[in-house]
């Protein structure tokens, strides 16, 4: 319970420190049952996709996933939650396989935080095969360990959506101009 409670107090002040999903591109590595690299970009307000290119440890595959991903803040905007789906598309890296290359649908739900340029993540993808693969459903988690190289900047639509909300209004509660 005392190990529990560090990481969690750790979390808390790193998060307090950390810039949250302040990114509009981060590129990295993915590790866990499945290796491979990952490439996030945010599109719209806290809306993002992510593609997976993974590598799989368990039978001799490739897999190339597609992601979107809607973010949401923990205790604060530094901590984020995020959930998504999307498609994958995998292949056979030996020549005589029993099976045919897979496709399907994957969902994904993890926890995420960006300290400077250095994005971590864990998450929990489960993934079932429509057609072909070794199995129906699978699944995975991972540690996504990516390297920021665009930060947020807010989108034109971003900012004229506040200015319009904003218009007419000014001082405290509109009261003051």
């Amino acid at each position: 319970m005392k190990k529990g409670n560090l990481i969690i107090g750790t979390l808390l002040l790193c998060a307090h420190f950390a810039l949250g999903q302040s990114y509009n591109t981060a590129v990295g590595l993915r590790m866990g049952t499945e290796w491979g690299l990952t490439l996030r970009q945010r599109f719209y307000k806290n809306y993002a996709a992510e593609m997976l290119l993974q590598s799989s440890l368990q039978r001799e595959e490739t897999q190339l996933t597609l992601l979107g991903i809607s973010h949401k803040p923990l205790l604060t905007r530094r901590l984020n939650f995020y959930y998504g789906a999307g498609f994958h598309k995998g292949w056979a890296d030996q020549l005589e396989v029993s099976y045919e290359d897979p496709w399907g649908i994957d969902f994904i739900a993890g926890l995420e935080l960006t300290i400077g340029s250095i994005n971590l993540s864990y998450d929990y993808k489960p993934a079932i095969n429509l057609s072909g693969g070794a199995k129906t459903f699978d699944s995975q988690t991972g540690i996504s360990l990516r390297y920021v190289i665009w930060k947020r900047d807010k989108y034109p639509w971003e900012q004229n959506s506040k200015k319009k909300r904003n218009k007419g209004k000014g001082g405290l509660f509109g009261i003051f101009k």
